[in-house]
């Protein structure tokens, strides 16, 4: 018998439909992730079983062409290979045969349904990868894998943290959640209360990945900001009498309306002084404005949280109709009192920017300077970038550029370290060199 030509090796993957493809799994992978886990009930495998979704997209897209809607096709398939996994589990069919009889006659039974609950898949996902049988750090790295689809690298730079010491925090998180049993749930009482701070804390840095790219070629990932809203908005609804969670939701509102202006025709980073505030949206900006409002409402007297004095200070600058009408005293006020409430070397070193709008470079500088030696900020590139705008504004032009090329080789946002490149250039320019 002669033997059988071999099989054709499959087509590579034109590179629109290779683009293509990656941008809807970055898009959809976070609701495929949350729809397969509440069929398998293990996020590990949820997420095996959308990489395996991925997969047969890579076989069958560039041989068939794009679907009318990518997401949707992946979101078919994953969840079909979840329910056949379900199907093939042996439990699963011990019970089946067990009850399957009954089956045939009996009515599903109505499972009872509370008010309190939202059914939405995403929003479960966050409330278990934020379960506390994970630490704080595994909670952060998990989620942001999941739900923001960050890669492990991009956590790693967005935390200053090496890669493997992330990529360990994520398997052994997912380990953990499969052996403690932890339910896909959104949890009630004392459980949800207990997991609150991590939930915000989570959607917070979903939203900032998406507001300014840590890595890659665009500034904004507005996907990413758009989930974080949603959820915040969500939650507010979940629980109207938790005053950080209107504050965090304000806050998202107003950074959300300046987007359409943060960038150019390009692509390229508008500084806020610059942006055309025209193009803000006044709609986001009133729902902020009625989110802190009910966060004041909901709060003891006197004491507003992180996220609510976050967001006061963005209503500071929605309120600013020019750049110059900008209310900074008013700022560094509330940088102070966030820094007393949330210490923090970023916090001061946002505080340091009002400071300058208001007494002016000099001692601002100095708040600047004291921050070189912490550990947290070594890498952070917005360190340079502040020290090098306070020189420039002293006419330390010199000294200027040497911080923004700093800040520009610390980047990792390739749209930014332009910015800084060219900021850099216009020191040396009003330098001579």
């Amino acid at each position: 018998m002669e033997p059988q030509p071999a099989a054709p090796a499959a087509p590579a993957a034109p590179a629109e439909t290779k683009g293509a493809l990656e941008t809807v799994f970055r898009l959809e992978s976070p609701r495929v992730v949350a729809a397969v886990a509440r069929i398998v009930r293990d996020v590990g495998i949820a997420e095996e079983l959308t990489q395996d979704a991925l997969v047969a997209a890579l076989e069958q897209w560039p041989r068939d062409g794009l679907p009318d809607n990518p997401g949707a096709w992946l979101m078919a398939t994953a969840r079909h290979r979840a329910v056949d996994l379900v199907r093939r589990r042996e439990t699963y069919a011990r019970k089946l045969r067990e009850i399957g009889r009954s089956l045939e006659t009996a009515a599903p039974p109505e499972e009872p349904c509370d008010p309190d609950d939202i059914d939405d898949d995403l929003l479960r996902l966050v409330f278990t990868t934020c379960h506390p049988v994970l630490s704080a750090e595994a909670r952060t790295a998990l989620t942001l894998r999941l739900l923001g689809g960050l890669t492990t690298a991009e956590i790693a730079r967005a935390f200053l943290t090496p890669e493997p010491t992330v990529a360990q925090r994520i398997v052994r998180a997912k380990r953990t959640l499969a052996t403690r049993n932890v339910a896909f749930e959104v949890p009630y009482g004392p459980d949800r209360e207990a997991r609150l701070g991590s939930v915000l804390d989570v959607i917070y840095l979903i939203f900032n990945e998406g507001y300014a790219a840590t890595a890659g070629d665009d500034w904004l990932r507005p996907g990413l900001c758009e989930d974080a809203l949603r959820l915040a908005r969500l939650l507010s609804g979940l629980m109207p009498k938790e005053p950080e969670v209107h504050g965090l939701t304000a806050l998202l509102e107003f950074q959300a309306s300046r987007a359409a202006a943060r960038t150019g025709p390009n692509g390229e980073p508008v500084l806020l002084g610059d942006q055309n505030r025209r193009r803000w949206n006044r709609m986001l900006i009133a729902r902020g404005v009625s989110a802190l409002g009910r966060a004041d409402a909901a709060s003891s007297p006197g004491a507003p949280g992180p996220y609510a004095l976050q967001a006061a200070i963005a209503a500071c600058h929605a309120h600013a109709y020019t750049y110059e009408e900008t209310d900074w005293a008013t700022i560094a006020t509330l940088y102070g009192l966030l820094a007393a409430r949330a210490p923090s070397p970023v916090v001061e070193l946002n505080r340091a920017v009002a400071v300058s709008m208001v007494q002016g470079p000099s001692p601002a500088l100095t708040i600047v300077d004291s921050l070189a030696a912490e550990p947290a900020l070594r890498d952070y590139h917005l360190l340079p970038s502040v020290r090098g705008d306070l020189l420039s504004r002293l006419g330390r032009t010199a000294e200027a550029r040497t911080e923004f090329e700093r800040a520009a080789s610390l980047a990792r946002n390739e749209r930014e370290r332009e910015l800084l490149l060219r900021r850099a250039g216009e020191c040396g320019r009003a330098d001579g060199a």
